[in-house]
Order: C-alpha cells, then structure tokens, then sequence
C-alpha cells in the first residue's frame, strides 16, 4: 500500500514538473516571436475591450504628396539693402546720436565730421571758379580779336586752352564737394565750414556702430551699417547631390529658434549655379508674407517641397513601431486585429506613403497603439 501511494506521488510530480516546464517553453517561445511571425500577430479583443479601445477603421487614401528636403539657413537681405557708412575724404568724429537697433529715415543725419581739408577744398573751388570767370572772359576777347587778326593763333589756343583746363578744374573740384556732402551752388565766402553734415542714404536700422566723437576716421573705415528689413529673404544652404532636386517655385516652410511652433511660407527664387569649396551652393527664397516680423541673421530650419505626385497615403497615428520597424493593423473578417508590416514613403501634412499595397483592406486609424500594447502583453503571458 505504502508503495503504491509512493508512485503516486512521485507520478503527480513528475506531471507538475512536465507542465512547470512545458508553461516556461511557452513563455520562452512568447518572449522571442516577432510581430510579423505566424504565431503573435493577431489580437483578438472582446466586446468589453473593443468599446475601450475606441478604435477607428478607415482604407488608404490617395493623397498628392511631395519628397521633403530638409535644410538650414539664415534670415537674409540684398546688397542693396546694406549700408556701410564711410567718410571719402576723413575727418573728425564731432557728433553723432547713433545707438546700435535704433531706426533711422532716409535723409536723417547720421553724423558730424570737421578737419581742414574740407576747408581747403571749400576754398580751391571758390578761388577756380572765379578764376574760372576771368578766363572765360579772356577767352572771348581773344577770339574775337583773332577773327580780326588783331592777335596771334598761338594767344588765342593759349587762352581757349586755360580756359578749358579751368572749367575742368571746377567740375572736378564741385563733385569732391557734392561727395562731402556739399551744395556747389549754395557755397559762397559766408557759407564756408570746417565741418560736413553726413546723412542716412536709405532708411533702415542702425546694426553697427564702430566710432565715438573725437576719432579720427579714414576713407576706409566703416563708421556705421544701415540694413533695411523691407526686403527680407531666405538664403538657405544647399549640398551639391541635393542640388538638382531643386526647382525655381518649389514650395518653402521654415521655422526660426525663436518661437520653433510658428512656420513662415516662401519660394524658391534664385538658384546660385556654383559649388563652392564646402561642396554647398546658396539658394535665395522670397517670402509668401513680407510683412512678417524678422530679423536679418536670424537662424533657420526649413524643409523644401521637392515634387508632388499621388500616393497611398495613411495617417501616422495609423502607423505603430515595433523594434524600430513600422507595422500597421489590418481588420479581419473574423473580427480579430492582424499586425502587418509595410513599407514608408514621404510624410507630410500628418500624413505618410504606404508603398506596400493594402488597397480595399480595413486598417485601423485611430488608438492602433492600444492594440499593439495589447499584443506585447500577450507575448509576455
């Protein structure tokens, strides 16, 4: 009797440790099966279940769709829109009110500069063009009397002669004067100054100051930079190998590091033909919206729209990712949920290419993620 309640146990345990065994193979074989294997890749939930999850079942669509390039760049101007301020001939800082960010109008004065040069020159123009009236008046009556043969040729081309070199002179000395700032006309012996008013050629806001009063500046120093935001572009930074995707047209959305949230429209407008030594060329881009509030060197990120064409399209919240690659849930007619695998293309507007075809096939849009979780919890039971 003793020995056979011994089989006994020893029988209930050895079909213990079989089935201890055989649930720890399970859970081994759960734990190691891919999404996409013939085992685990179906859910099945219950009517309880289903009403949670809330889930949304739609097809593909066809949607116009458009490869995106994704770049950097600044915030930019024309040339002609930068001004450095120089003095031609140089002088003496004698006053300026010029802050960096202030604005200025065209016309305002930016600066007051004196040195004697501009006295001397003030000078020689009055002086030539007085002399510029005698030897004109010598010149006449030296024609007429060699009409007359009252004198000689040789007096009369001597005196055609200073008078031309004269009048040479004065043009010569009213352009240094309109150079400096300098009305020809209006300058006589009482309106004679050591010093020159230099005024805003453009308006635009002040960048740059590089002088305070009683400096002493050259010709080529740069005493200010005027930049007039009324124009403003994008100059964008392109690679050589991304170069021929690119189109004149081509549809720009960009974002600055200031507010990332708020996204500015432009076109490509101008495409530079050259590769420089950074294998990049600069791509200009004119603004849907010039009215909006941007500061030239600010930084940007931008995606360029290289081409459209139709394609299957689903949402992203469609699209789950299991391991790093992207799956989506496909609606049995035996109400269960299969995970299938597919293949991306382009994404935009929240929106991405399927490539793979499930053209007339049920795919959950919405809360997809519900059921992958709901699958990882059954791998792991």
């Amino acid at each position: 009797m003793k020995s056979n309640q011994i089989f006994a146990i020893a029988g209930i345990s050895l079909m213990l440790a079989c089935t201890a065994n055989k649930k720890e193979e399970q859970k081994a074989v759960a734990s190691s099966v891919k999404p996409d294997s013939a085992i685990l890749n179906v859910v099945r939930l219950t009517a309880e279940q289903l009403k949670t999850a809330n889930l949304s079942i739609g097809q593909v669509q066809n949607k116009e769709m458009h490869q995106v390039l994704k770049v950097n760049g600044l915030i930019d101007v024309p040339p002609s829109n930068i001004v450095s301020i120089s003095i031609p001939l140089g002088g003496y800082l004698k006053k300026t009110n010029l802050i960096p960010g202030m604005f200025v109008k065209k016309g305002a004065l930016l600066a007051v500069i004196e040195d004697p040069i501009y006295i001397q020159i003030q000078q020689d123009y009055l002086t030539a063009k007085s002399r510029l009236a005698y030897l004109d008046a010598d010149f006449v009556r030296q024609r007429d009397l060699n009409v007359t043969k009252s004198t000689s040729d040789k007096i009369y081309q001597l005196a055609k002669s200073d008078f031309e070199s004269q009048k040479y002179l004065v043009k010569s000395l009213e352009e240094k004067l309109k150079l400096i700032g300098i009305d020809p006309t209006q300058l006589n012996e009482t309106t004679i100054s050591r010093s020159i008013n230099f005024n805003a050629p453009i308006s635009g806001y002040v960048t740059k100051v590089n002088v305070n009063i009683g400096k002493y500046v050259t010709p080529t120093d740069v005493l200010f930079e005027i930049v007039d935001p009324s124009d403003l572009h994008v100059r964008l930074i392109i690679y050589e190998n991304d170069v021929p995707n690119l189109k004149i047209g081509n549809e720009v959305v960009f974002t600055t590091n200031n507010d990332i949230s708020k996204e500015y429209v432009a076109h490509v407008a101008v495409i530079t033909p050259n590769i420089n030594e950074e294998r990049t060329t600069d791509v200009h881009c004119h603004l849907v919206n010039e009215n909006v509030r941007l500061y030239p060197g600010t930084y940007v990120n931008a995606e360029i729209a290289l081409n459209n064409a139709k394609v299957d399209a689903l949402t992203e919240e469609s699209i789950v990712k299991w391991e790093n690659k992207p799956f989506v849930f496909v609606k049995q007619p035996d109400q269960t949920y299969k995970l299938v695998a597919v293949e991306l293309g382009v994404s935009t507007n929240g929106f991405t290419e399927i490539k793979t075809n499930l053209k007339g096939q049920d795919i959950v849009l919405k809360n997809a993620y519900t059921l992958l979780m709901k699958l990882k919890n059954s791998a792991e039971e």
